[in-house]
């Protein structure tokens, strides 16, 4: 129950943070652009609402129909070809924004689909794993393997050049692996492998090229390229211990690029001060701590390597979100989870919530040896009968 209780307390906390956050940083552009200072967060609250629906329906339909089932090749695998469709619908109808085409409208509503393709290829992975446990042959896997992760993966990276979206997978898959216990050489050759392709792929494009130079010096091109992480250093910086108070920021005064959206966390700085944004630092901590216990404690070993993954996909996304605001790394475009303005994180972050909690219910309590044991004594009082005490005591 304690671990189930962080995961649920940490992510309600996150969100309600969020939503007053979302106010706070859009209000101001959201009356100049749209005349209504309510219009971000209404529609916030009402991606709130429907991913808090999401997760209790994952949970619901856990217990109804079984772990087994809900966690099934039919099921797991028909969601990853639903997400694939969408990626490859972004590709041909998708909006372009920001320099890239990830959003889908579907009835006028924005779907960035990339966000649950990464829980789809989390859960693959997993089964993949499983097979390979329970012994498939390792020609199969690596087939499996090209077809179900490293395919979609390239699809999001070349067709909407979503570098942050295969980090974080990446993240998910190697999490997957050790908790799955492959051999840490090959884990390491994998690594090697990987971070010589993501140089390649950095080098290769000129504007993450250009990214990587002004996250190392972002002050030299502060009219430029360095515009949006040096206000973000001056919003952490004006808030001090104690920050400038709620609603007071000065950077969210359309001064900030993106202050409700990826760099929320540094209107947090700048109006709660350091205390506030340890404070979410915190409860990434405590979600982390939570969801971990809730895989070791798992009653499957598939419940285990999902729950792990999920887990640390979260907290790995809310981290390179951080690092991108403070200046510790480039920024990637990735929002921060719970907290940013975004129906699909939004939505996406809280059905992760609600499988982590799904694994939670499925697992069943450990049997404790000495039970029937305690069960089966009885307590003797040392006076049994009133005739028998006062028989003792004659004698």
């Amino acid at each position: 129950m304690v671990p189930r209780l962080m995961v649920i307390l940490s992510s309600l906390a996150l969100l309600v943070i969020g939503l007053v956050m979302v106010f706070s940083a859009s209000s101001v552009t959201a009356f100049v652009e749209q005349g209504d200072a309510y219009g971000e967060t209404i529609k916030q609250v009402v991606f709130a609402l429907i991913g808090i629906a999401a997760c209790v329906g994952v949970i619901l339909a856990t217990k109804a129909f079984g772990f087994e089932f809900m966690t099934s090749k039919m099921i797991i695998y028909g969601f990853w070809a639903l997400c694939v469709v969408g990626v490859l619908a972004t590709a041909a109808l998708g909006t372009a924004a920001l320099g890239a085409k990830r959003w889908l409208i579907i009835g006028g509503v924005s779907i960035q689909v990339a966000e649950f393709m990464k829980i789809a290829l989390a859960l693959v992975a997993a089964r993949i794993m499983i097979d390979y446990n329970e012994g498939m042959d390792a020609l199969n896997v690596l087939v499996r393997c090209a077809i179900f992760i490293v395919a979609p993966l390239a699809l999001l990276f070349v067709l909407q050049s979503d570098l942050g979206t295969t980090v974080i997978c990446l993240v998910a898959i190697f999490t997957i692996l050790i908790l799955g216990g492959v051999p840490g050489r090959w884990i390491l050759l994998l690594l090697l492998l990987i971070l010589a392709l993501g140089a390649a792929a950095i080098f290769s494009a000129p504007y993450r090229t250009a990214r990587l130079f002004t996250f190392l010096d972002p002050w030299a091109n502060v009219d430029g390229d360095g515009y949006q992480i040096v206000h973000s250093l001056q919003a952490l910086a004006s808030g001090g211990l104690f920050g400038v108070g709620l609603g007071n920021s000065y950077q969210k005064l359309q001064y900030l690029p993106e202050a409700e959206t990826d760099f929320i966390f540094a209107i947090i700085g700048e109006e709660l001060g350091l205390l506030g944004a340890m404070g979410v630092v915190i409860l990434f901590m405590v979600f982390l701590y939570g969801g971990y216990c809730i895989a070791k404690d798992s009653s499957s070993s598939y419940g285990m390597l999902i729950a792990g993954a999920l887990t640390t996909m979260i907290v790995a996304q809310a981290f390179i979100n951080i690092l991108c605001v403070i200046g510790l790394f480039p920024i990637t475009g990735k929002p921060l989870p719970f907290i940013s303005s975004g129906g699909s994180s939004l939505i996406s972050s809280l059905l992760i919530v609600g499988i982590i909690l799904a694994v939670s219910f499925s697992s069943e309590p450990k049997e404790d040896p000495y039970r029937e044991r305690r069960e089966k004594l009885h307590v003797v009082s040392s006076y049994d009968t009133s005739g028998q005490n006062n028989a003792g005591r004659r004698r």
